[in-house]
């Protein structure tokens, strides 16, 4: 299933189902999309699948990332630390919108049967950011430097309902669902000599069970299940599953990880169709007619939060939102950033502005050629690092002949005569003198991300709207 949206009639209805009146009314007509009676369940179920995106994305992420038998390149078994020891490549299909600026740390581990011990080493002033994610991609807790510095520190991570002692020392950070994703990521400039430095400091992290803690450890090998699709983007394989499947997972996967107290009223209502936390889904009650364009019309509604959310800033073409990490009952901002970034910070960790169209609101394409042009003094204000993504329409890297897949200051950028800096978003080099400050573009369509991390919220700012970015502006 495409991102893109299918036709303005679709994204018409999708957009009418954000409200109650728009329901009702619907409810009322003949049919639609094929079906006839039940439009009321045929909205509560698009609202069930919408409200169950993350954590059912998030379990088949686990699933492709754990299903090997030791941890190679950017899988590892569960309970296994990751490392990651370059930037991905474009052959990177794991995870939407992976970035090119760190290197991440990570592991999947389940805190249900007893609490996981992380210890991080001392990073001697390097910047770093631990964000750990429950079930439901809410991140919970988030050492790194702008929170807890740099210096070495332990944490046990506990699971719903868990009662008990830690050791001296060790601080505890509960988790509300069993799923428990580490997904650090640790700043590095790229260079030979800059990945050697940040490998030491991966191997220094250490992820134990309590049980474990204290005592030689060595993680048991990973069980392989063959059956699982391995080359498949994880997000295709979610957005194929047909409604009952979809809605079986997401039944079993909400008794071990349950939903937020806020989310009952909300959740309540999906009873009518069979859908009860802690409980098997009760197929009988979700009508075939009304189950068959439950996944394409809920993905849609999912896309178009682009445009509908009043969450999401738009300026000089570039979407945004300081909402990311913490989502509360904001369902459909939940699963848009799943959708288009699953594992997103927070934002006082980093701020995610898209574009998918340039100044002119036209969508990008490397038939054209770009130039985003910075002030002098107007470069993005960061306590961490900043850098813009290229991306293809599908939110992968783009093979170009720098394997270059962001550009950021440590690729020293030149400046212009009066202080400004030009970035050149083209397929074809800009000459030899301007390729600092290239990024290369695919033939086709292309989406830009630009990441801020540690953006800060003193003038000027992002997050408090003092700091404005500057449009793509088509050239030639």
């Amino acid at each position: 299933m495409k991102i893109t949206r299918r036709s303005a009639a679709l994204s018409g209805f999708a957009l009418l189902a954000g409200t109650a009146m728009a329901r009702s009314a619907l409810a009322q007509q003949g049919s639609f999309h094929g079906i006839g009676e039940g439009l009321e369940d045929f909205w509560l179920a698009t609202d069930a699948y919408i409200f169950g995106y993350p954590l059912v994305t998030m379990e088949m992420t686990r699933r492709i990332i754990t299903n090997v038998a030791e941890p190679v390149g950017t899988r590892g078994p569960m309970g296994h630390i990751i490392r990651l020891r370059s930037y991905p490549d474009a052959s990177f299909k794991d995870v939407t919108a992976p970035n090119a600026d760190t290197l991440y740390t990570s592991a999947f581990f389940d805190v249900g049967k007893e609490p996981w011990v992380l210890s991080i080493p001392d990073m001697k002033g390097r910047y770093s950011v631990m964000p750990l994610l429950d079930g439901w991609t809410t991140v919970f807790q988030v050492p790194g430097k702008r929170t807890t510095g740099t210096g070495a520190q332990t944490y046990a991570i506990t699971g719903p309902g868990w009662k008990g002692t830690l050791p001296e020392g060790v601080k505890e950070y509960k988790s509300l669902t069993s799923i428990v994703w580490l997904l650090g990521r640790i700043y590095c400039t790229g260079t030979p000599e800059d990945y050697a430095a940040v490998h030491t400091l991966q191997d220094a992290c250490k992820l134990v069970p309590l049980s474990a803690y204290g005592k030689p450890y060595t993680p048991p090998p990973g069980k392989v299940d063959p059956s699982l699709d391995m080359k498949t983007a994880v997000r295709d394989q979610v957005n194929r599953m047909d409604a009952v499947s979809y809605f079986k997972l997401l039944c079993e996967l909400m008794k071990t990880n349950p939903p937020a107290a806020a989310d009952a009223p909300h959740i309540a209502k999906f009873a009518r169709i069979g859908i009860v936390p802690g409980q098997d889904f009760d197929e009988s009650k979700l009508k075939a007619d009304v189950a068959k364009r439950v996944p394409e019309v809920a993905f849609d509604k999912i896309m178009q939060q682009f445009k509908a959310n009043p969450a999401l800033k738009n300026e000089n073409g570039w979407a945004f939102t300081t909402r990311t990490g913490i989502y509360g009952t904001d369902y459909v901002m939940r699963a848009l950033v799943t959708a288009i970034g699953l594992g997103a910070n927070r934002p006082q960790d980093a701020v995610y502005p898209t574009s998918t169209a340039d100044a002119e609101g036209k969508t990008y394409s490397g038939a054209n050629r770009y130039v985003m042009r910075f002030a002098k003094g107007h470069l993005p204000p960061v306590e961490g690092f900043w850098s813009l993504t290229m991306y293809d329409d599908q939110y992968f890297f783009v093979n170009n002949p720098l394997d270059r897949y962001s550009i950021s200051p440590r690729q020293n950028l030149q400046v212009n005569p009066d202080g400004s800096t030009d970035l050149y978003i083209q397929k074809d080099s800009p000459g030899k003198d301007k390729e600092s400050n290239w990024l290369p573009a695919p033939a086709g369509g292309f989406i830009l991300m630009l990441r801020l991390y540690w953006p800060g919220e003193t003038d000027p700012s992002i997050i408090n709207g003092t700091w404005s970015i500057p449009a793509a502006r088509k050239v030639g």
